[in-house]
């Protein structure tokens, strides 16, 4: 009989730790998995699954006005913020189902509360009592962060917008990243006044210039108040500051009711306890910038950035070193300062995106359980950003390649069909970053509706390290928007 109770145990119930306690268990392994929250982590439970109905959900209204363009008597009322967010919490609920019965048909035993570590192969469980295992996983992923500023806790962050009770008329978005950003234009396709204040002189800093460039134009247009260079100075309560003119002005975006007090979280959606909701707080929310403005918000949302979750976790009493961050160390094969524990996923903050994370798990399960020599393969991961237009990237942008070698790049920028024809401004933008010398594609990138669709596909021939001249080999198809991307004979520019 084994001198551990487990082969393997999971911390973390995220789409990392279940695919990595499903794949062990596939090998034989006695697993087990601590989850306090919710099966299914912050993608499914309060990440990119609910974000991208509502995206889903927010888009309706332009297809709407583009059917009355192309001749339809289309109409449409107004958005029911409660009837939608009943429907979505019924999927979250589904889908944590869909998670727990995959670990109950691969054998993982499920433990409903949080764990921590008290050694190399101990861990002590919150509801009573300790297991030992062989191997330890660390996947307790990330939470978002407030800024360290008086009020901050009045705001929101990305987990409290599934929780909302109503629409908002107004919302300020502080932070131009990815998360910023998508939900700027979700709120803004569903009727609320949006503002964003950024820091720096961009929205979407790391990607590619050209392209984020033409995401905040299309953001304008689409009535988003982008301030950059700005911040808050501070923040609080609107009763003592009567006198500034709300945004908005303090009423439903979807029913003109007045907006009341944000509804507490609902507990079965609760994110991880470290990351505070500030459900509490009351609004509308005074804020003053540093360039001098003042005005009222019916909601704050932090978009400034996440955090690992590492917090009394016991990793310092085991031994298991931490980078600047909070970050779990690890190697290329996921495996900590401490030879019995590993760490996948944003806990780890290298990539943090959930296919990474599940490739990771599969990684971690083919060195450990399997035999075989398996590191993590971080190299040209395909993203994608929800904005609308939708912003797909693959590779390197064109300022990182300039930086290592000489580079042709090859874009198409236009107005697509569907958009020309009924006189709407939305454009593509398709671009190429191609080596000089070796004419492999460096780089492509997708502005573009369904452009999440579009570069997973690409992203398969820039992994595979395919030439300009092997995609210019391909037949186009015609009349789309990607047969441009086949078709560009001559670069932009060189350099």
């Amino acid at each position: 009989m084994s001198e551990f109770d487990y082969d393997l145990f999971v911390i973390g119930g995220g789409s990392g730790g279940v695919r990595a306690a499903r794949t062990a268990a596939a090998t034989g392994a006695r697993v087990a998995l601590a989850e306090e929250s919710r099966l299914g982590g912050t993608c499914v439970i309060r990440g990119c699954v609910p974000k991208k109905l509502m995206v889903y959900a927010s888009e309706f209204a332009d297809t709407v006005e583009a059917a009355r363009d192309y001749g339809w008597d289309a109409q449409l009322g107004g958005f029911d913020w409660t009837r939608f967010r009943h429907r979505l919490h019924g999927e979250l609920d589904r889908l944590e189902g869909v998670y727990r019965a995959m670990l109950e048909r691969s054998e993982v035993r499920i433990f409903d509360t949080r764990a921590r570590l008290t050694g190399p192969h101990e861990v002590a469980l919150a509801e009573g009592g300790s297991v030992s295992a062989k191997h330890i996983l660390i996947a307790t992923g990330g939470s978002p962060v407030r800024p360290a500023l008086e009020h901050a806790d009045l705001g929101l962050v990305s987990n409290d917008m599934f929780l909302l009770d109503r629409l908002p008329a107004s919302l300020l978005i502080v932070g131009g990243g990815y998360i910023g950003c998508e939900f700027a234009c979700i709120m803004a396709g569903l009727g609320v006044d949006v503002t964003m204040f950024l820091r720096g002189g961009q929205i979407l800093n790391g990607f590619d210039d050209e392209c984020r460039g033409l995401v905040a134009e299309m953001m304008h247009e689409r009535g988003i108040d982008i301030h950059t260079g700005t911040s808050i100075v501070a923040m609080g309560p609107s009763g003592d500051h009567e006198d500034v003119r709300p945004v908005g002005a303090g009423s439903d975006a979807a029913t003109g009711a007045p907006v009341g007090p944000r509804a507490a979280p609902d507990p079965a959606l609760e994110g991880n306890p470290k990351s505070e909701t500030g459900a509490e707080a009351g609004c509308p929310l005074w804020v003053q910038s540093t360039t001098g403005r003042e005005a009222v918000y019916d909601h704050v949302l932090f978009a400034t950035g996440r955090a690992p979750n590492t917090g009394d976790l016991g990793l310092d009493a085991a031994g298991v070193e931490l980078g600047r961050s909070g970050e779990v160390v690890v190697d290329a094969y996921s495996q900590s300062s401490v030879p019995s524990i590993y760490a996948i996923g944003d806990v780890t903050d290298r990539v943090a995106l959930t296919p990474v994370a599940i490739r990771e798990g599969m990684a971690f399960t083919r060195t450990v359980f399997q035999g075989e020599d398996c590191p993590v393969d971080h190299d040209l991961i395909p993203s994608a950003v929800f904005t609308q237009p939708q912003l797909g990237t693959v590779g390197l942008t064109e300022e990182e390649a300039r930086t290592r070698c000489e580079i042709d790049v090859y874009c198409a920028a236009f107005r697509p069909m569907h958009s020309a024809f009924i006189g709407r401004p939305g454009r593509t933008l398709l671009k190429l970053v191609v080596n000089r010398e070796t004419r492999v594609v460096m780089g492509a990138h997708i502005v573009a509706d369904d452009a999440g669709e579009m570069i997973q596909l690409i992203g398969i021939a820039v992994k595979n390290k395919l030439t300009k001249e092997q995609f210019d080999a391909t037949c186009a198809v015609h009349p789309t928007m990607m047969e441009e991307l086949v078709t560009m004979s001559q670069p932009a520019r060189s350099g």
